[in-house]
């Protein structure tokens, strides 16, 4: 198994002319490779011939560059060019929203606001789960008025039940990282539906996967499966080493999220195991 399109890369005359040319557009998550900004792309326009792409990073903060050689996309080194031409009728990219639907495929609405949210909430382990479902869910939760809140851990989640005191009107929908049998999360999730009042207003679900990064298909990111991390190393740093990306720090581990987060536009960019487990938490909170 080659990882060597997420690696460092030689952008050096002799290689240049053997990059892909991908055309930019709005939504895409580069990396300047000189100055090592990551961003989403918001913004491109023409100025004094040429093209200049405004790369907005995590905090909201922007800085623009010239279109052409020097960029990564998804790890990989690409010439970047100027937007491609409109694509016919009836035309759609692979792995594009489709025009009338959202991230979700479900039909989208439109016109209407969001719901006032609603006390139900789904929670979820962390950050990068809260923003993975946003990315794919948000429309549709916006719509029903569902808020996602992230629990950071699980490991007091009977308490954490306790405090919120679930009900027929206040219900919870919690999604659980490797949640398996014989598992410890296995274990907390069934001492949590002890707590009075979850049943019937608590539904705890989970995904195999040690982490939601996993959730994401690796012929998405280019590869062909996630690489194995050592027993003792930590999850996703190990993940980043083998991608050969910053990996030492807090905001190392942040970037490479953002990276990997990027290459997903719907739901088909994610494991059945992933798509089956957040719908059924929907289904949960919004019947009658």
């Amino acid at each position: 198994m080659a990882f060597d399109t997420w690696g460092p890369q030689d952008l050096s005359a002799p290689v240049k002319q053997q990059l892909p040319d991908v055309p930019v557009q709005r939504g895409m998550v580069l990396e300047d490779v000189q100055s090592g900004w990551v961003g989403e792309v918001v913004r491109v326009e023409k100025s004094g011939g040429m093209h200049i792409v405004s790369l907005e990073d995590r905090r909201g903060k922007t800085r623009s560059f010239q279109l052409g050689f020097g960029f990564l996309l998804e790890g990989q080194a690409i010439r970047l060019l100027p937007p491609a031409a409109r694509q016919p009728a009836g035309a759609v990219q692979a792995g594009a929203v489709q025009p009338g639907r959202t991230a979700s495929g479900s039909v989208k609405v439109q016109g209407q606001r969001a719901q006032v949210a609603k006390a139900s909430r789904i929670w979820v382990e962390g950050k990068h789960d809260a923003e993975l479902v946003e990315k794919v869910w948000g429309d549709d939760l916006r719509v029903e008025g569902i808020v996602v809140e992230p629990l950071h851990g699980v490991d007091d989640l009977r308490s954490a039940i306790a405090a919120f005191g679930p009900g027929p009107q206040r219900k919870l929908g919690i999604l659980v990282d490797h949640l398996v049998a014989g598992s410890k999360e296995s274990r907390i999730a069934a001492e949590a539906m002890q707590v009075p009042g979850a049943t019937g207003n608590v539904l705890i679900v989970g995904h195999p996967y040690v982490d939601v990064w996993q959730a994401i298909r690796p012929k998405v990111l280019g590869i062909e499966q996630w690489p194995d991390v050592p027993r003792g190393t930590d999850w996703k740093t190990g993940i980043l080493r083998a991608f050969g990306w910053p990996h030492e720090t807090a905001e190392d581990i942040g970037l490479g999220w953002q990276r990997l987060l990027g290459a997903v536009r719907t739901y088909a960019d994610l494991e059945a195991s992933l798509l089956g487990r957040v719908e059924e938490v929907i289904d949960f909170l919004t019947a009658p």
